[in-house]
């Protein structure tokens, strides 16, 4: 049975509780020489796209009180860009930072207060969002990640992502 708060953002950790489980498939299988791979493009690499994926869920998480941080993240804070020339932690780093902060920040949400959704946050001169919106935003923003290491996946000559 869902609580009051669950209720709010139902949609969203039904999203959150998919996208945990693919974004770990969307990884499944790609050599760590594969994940700095850009196919001579200016396009973002899987070990930049995990990262930040990982990096935004930490964030998140921080929202709620949390401390913790990914061990990626000096190369990630501040919405820092791709890096050309920098080594990127391996795919099973950014697995096992995901495993860590996944039921942590899926606990923050199932418990989230009115108080705490409706929290405003400065993102630039005139730009504010409550916590509620960031998270939605998120998840849209967590879904295109996954979508775009899935393409990696075929250009790079993977087979296609698993959703099971």
């Amino acid at each position: 049975m869902a609580t009051g708060n669950e209720s709010k953002l139902n949609e969203l950790i039904e999203l959150y509780d998919l996208q945990t489980t693919y974004f770990k498939s969307a990884l499944d299988g790609i050599s760590d020489a594969d994940r700095h791979n850009r196919l001579n493009t200016k396009a973002n690499h899987i070990a930049w796209l995990a990262g930040s994926a990982v990096e935004q869920r930490y964030e998140m998480a921080r929202q709620f009180g949390q401390s913790e941080k990914q061990q990626g993240n000096e190369l990630f804070k501040d919405n820092k860009g791709i890096q050309d020339n920098e080594t990127y932690p391996t795919l099973e780093t950014y697995r096992a930072d995901w495993d860590r902060i996944s039921p942590i920040l899926r606990d923050a949400l199932v418990n989230a207060t009115d108080e705490q959704l409706a929290v405003k946050i400065e993102m630039g001169p005139d730009v504010t969002y409550t916590v509620k919106e960031i998270i939605a935003f998120s998840s849209y923003r967590e879904a295109n990640i996954i979508g775009q290491i899935a393409l990696w996946r075929r250009l790079l000559g993977y087979e296609g992502m698993k959703y099971m």
